[in-house]
């Protein structure tokens, strides 16, 4: 792949900090929906933010059953129908695995307005399946939720990427 002006080159992403990354963001979930701000419909979903940065950066090792197994996680944790957090972070592994060439072309800021749409049909996908079990919709307030995500993109981007930052000035004992 053909590299633009100005972009750096990554060494491989470690799969123990892959995975690390997924358990620090299931336990800020954890941590989010018992302490900081109970359930409130606009908290951003840590998890899903993670899943769809990894789904895009390495999708030949994080995809859907690493999304369903994270979902099922969530869904067991919040006392949700079983089910309802795995079918939304598997949609959004499958869209973020379909999307992931093109996404990463675009630069931070249009990166996520590119995965707002996701983090959108993510949160449709857990509305829709609590409606359809009977339970009342939640505040409007979830409508926030995909915005304060996409907002995240940057910071997390950042956050996940900083560990394979090559030098950016070679030399003799450094030469790529």
């Amino acid at each position: 792949m053909i590299m633009r002006q100005g972009q750096q080159l990554l060494l491989p992403a470690s799969p123990v900090f892959i995975w690390a990354s997924l358990v620090a963001a299931l336990m800020l979930n954890f941590l989010q929906n018992m302490g900081l701000w109970g359930r409130a419909a606009w908290a951003p979903d840590a998890v899903a933010v993670v899943l769809v940065f990894w789904s895009i950066h390495q999708p030949q090792r994080i995809g859907v059953g690493v999304c369903f197994l994270f979902g099922m996680f969530m869904d067991v944790h919040q006392g949700a129908m079983l089910g309802q957090h795995a079918l939304a972070y598997s949609v959004l592994g499958y869209i973020a695995v379909s999307i992931h060439r093109r996404v990463l072309w675009f630069t931070l800021s249009s990166q996520a307005l590119q995965v707002l749409p996701l983090f959108a049909v993510s949160q449709l996908l857990v509305v829709l399946v609590r409606l359809l079990a009977g339970d009342g919709f939640p505040s409007w307030s979830l409508v926030l939720a995909p915005f304060i995500e996409a907002l995240l993109w940057p910071l997390v981007t950042a956050v996940l990427l900083a560990p394979q930052r090559r030098a950016p000035d070679p030399d003799e004992n450094r030469p790529i």
